[in-house]
């Protein structure tokens, strides 16, 4: 299921960071590290009274001549177009001034719900006579709030979820494999879904309610359904304005959100970028299939080492993936695409693969003997037993005396000794701790 997009727009300083930063700094949980993920993002994943959603922090609208507001125009348009719920964010103490009406005059146009955010009144009570001033934008009541101290942000997020659209659930009759094809633009993702429907002579359909600017071509190869969903790519930074970029990444989040596999693309000539790492990093946070797909391979000139060479150098920046197959391809020859369907099929096996509990605790009690697990003051951690709590990824709750005993490389060995035994090649494996008598 699609997340809402909820989208902060506003002048530079006016707040927008401070405020994305409180509210995704509620969601811990969710928000955690992955070793060797690029965490520099503008796009994060919150919730608020059981709405999960993804928020964006878009670049600052500067003041200036008319190439600046032309550009401003632009990152407000593209933010309309991808957004579910947009908040305008002013601030008190420069009051309103004309980016801020030139920015409201465009939302009102979009049909798209706005909130008028303002921000820096940083004292409870009575809400200062600067607030008022905010009614001449003409979008309702303005929402006083103190994003560096929390205040207001409870009832601005009870608004914004009220705005939501009703979740939509996947139709239970769709049993094709859902695959996702991520990447930058001009890698190839639309020639290879061209290449694959050429080849299958099926129909390609936009399907209704479908994550925005995605196309769902459904194909049937060797008697099984597919649908792939192609996605405009993300670019560059420095090849477009900060904000547009910004909302570009969004298309790619809506399609993993969705697919039961994604292919990550990568592009032969360039290797693996910052944005490919970014993407990466979001699909192993929602626990995808995933599979890495360095296209153009036809265009680079070969030894007999090229290959390895090249996938050293993916272990490398897609370091926390070292999990994800790797084929090489090319859209245009339509070099192992039948490789590709081979690898898409059997990571998503892998991915909703079920383990025995007896055979996890086979493999616990031998990794246990081989490495002890660790002490801390004298105290050493005790695994008492693992089961597989779910799939899609393979989840393993271990029950422990002491969680603050079970240090990260200890649960990644015995996270490498299951993957020895029962493969799981291609998707992310979780673990959860939790102590004798805890809830779950």
């Amino acid at each position: 299921m699609t997340k809402p997009v909820v989208a902060i727009i506003g002048r530079p300083n006016v707040g927008k960071s401070t405020l994305f930063n409180k509210i995704v700094g509620s969601r811990i949980s969710i928000v955690d590290d992955t070793p060797g993920v690029t965490r520099d993002r503008i796009y994060m994943e919150a919730e608020w009274s059981g709405r999960e959603f993804l928020l964006v922090d878009t670049g600052g609208i500067e003041k200036g001549d008319d190439v600046i507001v032309s550009g401003m125009r632009r990152q407000a348009e593209v933010a309309i177009s991808q957004a579910d719920v947009l908040l305008l964010m002013t601030n008190v103490h420069d009051g309103l001034v004309a980016a801020d009406a030139d920015v409201a005059a465009m939302l009102q146009k979009s049909g798209k719900p706005v909130l008028l955010v303002v921000n820096k009144v940083d004292n409870i009570g009575q809400p200062p006579a600067e607030l008022y001033e905010f009614y001449n934008l003409g979008l309702g009541d303005p929402m006083p709030v103190s994003s560096i101290h929390g205040l207001g942000v409870g009832d601005l997020l009870d608004e914004i979820v009220k705005l939501f659209p009703a979740p939509v659930e996947e139709e239970d009759e769709d049993d094709s494999l859902k695959i996702a094809l991520v990447g930058k633009p001009n890698v190839g993702k639309s020639s290879l879904i061209n290449k694959i429907l050429g080849e299958d002579r099926v129909i390609v359909s936009n399907i209704a309610g479908t994550t925005r600017d995605a196309i769902d071509a459904k194909v049937t190869r060797n008697g099984r359904e597919y649908t792939f969903i192609d996605t405009a790519g993300m670019r560059r930074r420095s090849r477009v304005e900060e904000g547009i970029e910004h909302f570009s990444v969004i298309r790619s989040l809506g399609a993993i959100d969705r697919a039961d596999v994604c292919v990550i693309m990568i592009d032969a000539q360039e290797g693996v970028t910052e944005q490919d790492t970014k993407i990466a990093g979001y699909a192993h946070e929602q626990g995808k299939a995933c599979v890495i797909a360095v296209n153009k391979w036809d265009l680079v000139e070969k030894d007999g080492k090229t290959m390895d060479q090249f996938r050293k150098k993916v272990a490398e920046g897609l370091s926390f993936m070292l999990y994800a197959p790797v084929v090489f391809i090319s859209a245009l020859t339509g070099q192992r695409l039948e490789r590709l369907f081979e690898l898409v099929g059997y990571v998503r096996e892998q991915n909703t693969m079920r383990i025995r509990t007896g055979a996890l605790n086979d493999v616990l009690n031998e990794a246990t003997m081989r490495v002890q697990p660790p002490s801390d003051k004298g105290k050493r951690l005790k695994i008492y037993y693992m089961t597989q709590a779910s799939t899609a990824p393979p989840t393993f709750v271990l029950f422990v005396n002491n969680k603050q005993l079970a240090h990260f490389s200890y649960v990644r060995y015995l996270e490498n000794q299951i993957r020895g035994v029962f493969g799981l090649e291609g998707t992310p494996v979780r673990f959860v701790l939790r102590e004798r008598g805890e809830s779950q």
